[in-house]
């Protein structure tokens, strides 16, 4: 519910202070007073686009602020959720909306005292008012919204979920088969080159380190022949007829005399037996190199067949000599994964049969109780009109198939007649003025739902109506007011008897410069203006009569 609204320097308003009420609140006031004023000020606050130029001459700034009382569970707090706006530390129940508009055409907007976007503003709207007029392309005129309007009126809420999650069941069923097909299908283009690598590559099986350990012995045996004459000495140099055999003598001589050394040979003793042993260490290890060189020739041509096989591998794939096994194992895997794709591909398409199938089936559901709930609405409808001296009007709600989605597969639309045999049209085109505003007042009748938690307002809905019907507008007016909120723009006197409370608005001109005001009227203040609504300039006591009969008969509805 609009608690309070507050203006500053907007347009012609200098300064406004209103504080609105639940039930029926009635505008009134001379064309041009400002009562447009109000509205456009109130949808500047809310994120509406609206008019370009809204400050006030000769001030720096305009500033709106709106406050809302939100019960609990109104999905206004969903949104301030998602925007990660806390609610009023002093005042939980409070949503302060302001606004400030500068002369150079910047806005900017907070949300209970925090910076917040125009997107975040008009999400807030969509929870907080509805704005119903003869230039209703926001609300029920438009075919767009057709569809959300009647499962709301239907109830399907529940039904709109299962289709929606089934759509999306869908969507990845279908997603999951598309990429599997996919990947087949670039898998299938290089299957011939990949069962011809696998096995390539499996006959050659090249191992991590073989090419290192394959190169090396190669430059070892090309080596060889030149290396082994000069190792060959070596060893002639170490052995028996070398270096161990002078070794071995000079430990027979010295071992001779020790016994008249007295002991001081024995250190050189112990030092022979250690270079001796060492020879023969050195000794084994040349002979173990020199076998080592003995080579067959084929074995070298073997070595090298398989080093260069192994390179030219390598090269042809791109990669380093080390990496060609797990390129095997690579390749060998995607082969796998395309035969294993074939029976994925199968029980995917499975998948998308029964996703297929269960969307089906709750979009079926959900056309057949949207078709049922077009008749509740058309009935509804049927027993509106009337009261609203349009007994002649046929309104119908055409239920029409439309691309599947996750809305289900329907297309919504509302159209009328308003003369017998005439074809059925959308609601702006069939419909004078009066008649739209009827249609559109009787629509939302037929539309609300009990604790709908929107602040409705209504810009002089009942204009081109009187008498009998204006009253009969006031009064549904006070019906959909009821347990909520309704404001009304109105220049209709029997729309204004039935207001629960009422402001008048009224222009001033001090010292050349136009102001508007609104005043909030009292039993007396009524009378008058409500006489002033049925005679004009000149109010007269037989105007002040009809006034008050006016409102008692308003008091007594």
């Amino acid at each position: 519910m609009l608690r309070g609204l507050e203006i500053r320097d907007m347009l012609i308003i200098e300064r406004l202070d209103l504080a609105f009420r639940s039930g029926l609140n009635v505008l009134t006031g001379e064309t041009g007073a400002g009562k447009s004023i109000l509205l456009d000020s109130l949808g500047f606050v809310l994120g509406w686009r609206g008019r370009a130029e809204l400050v006030r001459k000769g001030a720096e700034r305009g500033e709106v602020t709106a406050v809302f009382d939100l019960p609990p569970g109104h999905p206004a707090h969903a949104v301030l959720a998602e925007a990660g706006i806390e609610p009023d530390e002093d005042d939980p129940g409070a949503l302060v909306l302001r606004r400030v508009n500068y002369q150079d055409g910047r806005k900017t907007a907070w949300i209970n005292d925090r910076r917040a976007s125009g997107e975040t503003l008009r999400a807030l709207s969509e929870t907080l008012v509805e704005l119903h007029g003869q230039q209703d392309d926001k609300g029920l005129l438009n075919p767009r919204v057709h569809r959300a309007l009647l499962d709301d009126f239907a109830g399907a809420e529940a039904l709109l979920a299962r289709v929606r999650a089934a759509w999306g069941a869908r969507r990845d069923a279908r997603r999951a088969l598309a990429a599997t097909e996919a990947a087949r299908a670039k898998l299938k283009e290089e299957e011939d080159f990949l069962r011809h690598a696998v096995e390539e590559l499996g006959k050659l099986d090249p191992q991590p380190g073989e090419e290192a350990s394959l190169d090396a012995q190669r430059r070892l045996m090309q080596a060889g022949e030149k290396i082994r004459e000069g190792i060959g000495k070596a060893l002639n140099a170490i052995s028996s007829q070398g270096a161990e055999g002078l070794v071995s003598e000079a430990m027979r001589r010295l071992d001779q005399a020790s016994d008249q050394a007295e002991g001081r040979l024995d250190e050189p003793l112990a030092a022979l037996e250690r270079a001796q042993e060492a020879l023969g260490e050195a000794e084994a290890g040349v002979r173990d190199f020199l076998d080592v060189l003995r080579f067959d020739p084929r074995a070298l041509e073997e070595t090298e067949e398989r080093l260069f096989a192994i390179r030219a591998m390598a090269r042809k794939h791109n990669v380093a000599p080390d990496d060609l096994a797990a390129l095997a194992e690579d390749m060998a895997g995607r082969l796998a994964a395309l035969d294993a794709s074939e029976a994925d591909e199968g029980r995917l398409r499975a998948a998308v049969k029964a996703a297929d199938a269960a969307w089906q089936a709750a979009a079926d559901e959900l056309s057949a109780h949207r078709r049922v709930a077009a008749g509740r609405l058309e009935t509804a409808m049927a027993a509106e009109l009337p009261p609203l001296k349009m007994e002649r009007a046929v309104f119908s709600v055409e239920v029409t198939p439309a691309e599947p989605g996750p809305e289900g597969q329907d297309d919504v639309r509302f159209v009328a007649a308003t003369n017998p045999g005439a074809p059925p049209g959308p609601l702006d085109r069939i419909a004078s003025g009066g008649e739209l505003s009827r249609f559109l007042l009787a629509l939302k009748v037929c539309l609300v739902r009990e604790g709908d938690a929107k602040t409705m307002i209504f810009d002089e809905i009942d204009r081109g109506v009187g008498g009998a019907t204006a009253a009969a507008v006031g009064r549904r007016l006070a019906d959909l007011a009821h347990g909520g909120q309704v404001l009304v723009v109105t220049h209709s006197p029997q729309v204004a008897a039935l207001g629960a409370h009422h402001w008048r608005v009224e222009k001033n001109v001090r010292d050349g410069m136009t102001t508007s005001r609104v005043v909030p009227l009292d039993a007396p203040a009524r009378v008058d203006e409500i006489a002033r609504m049925l005679a004009g300039e000149t109010v007269t006591e037989a105007a002040r009569g009809a006034a008050r009969e006016l409102l008692g008969a308003a008091d007594a509805a």
